[in-house]
């Protein structure tokens, strides 16, 4: 006969233990940390507390709608601290600290797109060589522009959004393959461009490299959006240093974006799963049409 087996009582930890535990456990531990981190700066000062919210907000839009988080972040920046009496960001500012924010999505965005394996790497080779370099001048000439340029060429790519996104917005592209080779010269040129641009205004300059490579390169859409993710991330990389080299980066008001964005721009891109955002992407295209004309009235006036 096998002997009993001999029972053990086992004493259940008390509540403070098994809080303490929940506590130390790493994605509880994360989040608190952001949490105290966000307390911290709406403590300290109303603009960060503002950047924190506008952050959030912004960076939510984004991810709903699917359009890249400068487009949005920039007028948000520049025109709602002020008209609510909580300070106020230069030109030159707000356009440094979205590339902080820019960098900082593209990079914690990247690697879901890579493991599903949505990411060309010769496609992200040929165009992002082009941003890298393209988004390095823009940020360093960007120092010494005035602001009514900075704000023409925010203006003009935020005017080209939004007709992309009212012309192109139903139309299907072809379902090509990844560009030919003969092509890789016309994407570094391209992107090239954008970089320029998006580079002196901080943007990652997506909502531009999207319809590109969709309509003129015909790549698939999945690809081209994942790579697109690669590409401005290749291009926030050096615009940041551009930026940080030329001492427009204003180190806490770019945390507070930061850590207001990026917990938000997850969340967006989640309920964008649930959401049909056809509707919505149209009403933000109208309000960065808005946007646009409104920067346009302001330089010619």
């Amino acid at each position: 006969m096998f002997p009993s087996p001999v029972s053990v009582e086992i004493e259940p930890q008390p509540l403070s233990s098994r809080a303490l535990e929940a506590i130390l456990e790493p994605a509880t531990a994360v989040v608190l940390a952001w949490i105290a981190a966000v307390g911290l700066v709406v403590h300290s000062d109303p603009l960060l507390s503002t950047l924190v919210v506008l952050g959030a907000g912004g960076a939510f839009v984004a991810g709903l709608t699917g359009v890249g988080g400068a487009i949005v972040m920039i007028p948000l920046l520049l025109y709602v601290p002020p008209w609510i009496g909580t300070g106020h960001l230069d030109l030159h500012e707000v356009t440094a600290i979205t590339m902080v924010q820019v960098f900082a999505a593209a990079a914690s965005g990247i690697a879901g797109h890579v493991r599903e394996g949505f990411v060309d790497r010769e496609l992200v080779v040929s165009l992002g060589s082009g941003m890298m370099l393209g988004a390095l001048i823009g940020a360093i000439t960007s120092h010494w522009m005035p602001p009514a340029a900075l704000q023409a060429i925010f203006a003009s790519m935020a005017a080209a959004g939004a007709l992309m996104m009212f012309v192109l917005g139903g139309r299907k592209p072809a379902a090509l393959s990844v560009p030919a080779a003969h092509r890789r010269t016309i994407g570094f040129l391209l992107a090239l461009g954008v970089g320029l641009l998006a580079g002196a205004v901080g943007a990652g300059g997506g909502f531009l490299l999207i319809p590109l490579m969709l309509y003129i390169l015909h790549v698939p859409p999945r690809i081209a959006v994942g790579s697109s993710l690669a590409i401005a991330l290749a291009g926030a990389t050096t615009g940041l240093f551009g930026k940080l080299v030329t001492g427009q980066v204003a180190a806490w008001p770019a945390l507070a974006l930061v850590a207001g964005a990026l917990p938000a721009a997850q969340l967006g891109a989640a309920v964008s799963r649930r959401l049909h955002a056809g509707l919505l992407r149209t009403l933000l295209a109208l309000l960065i049409a808005a946007v646009a004309v409104k920067m346009w009235m302001e330089i010619l006036r």
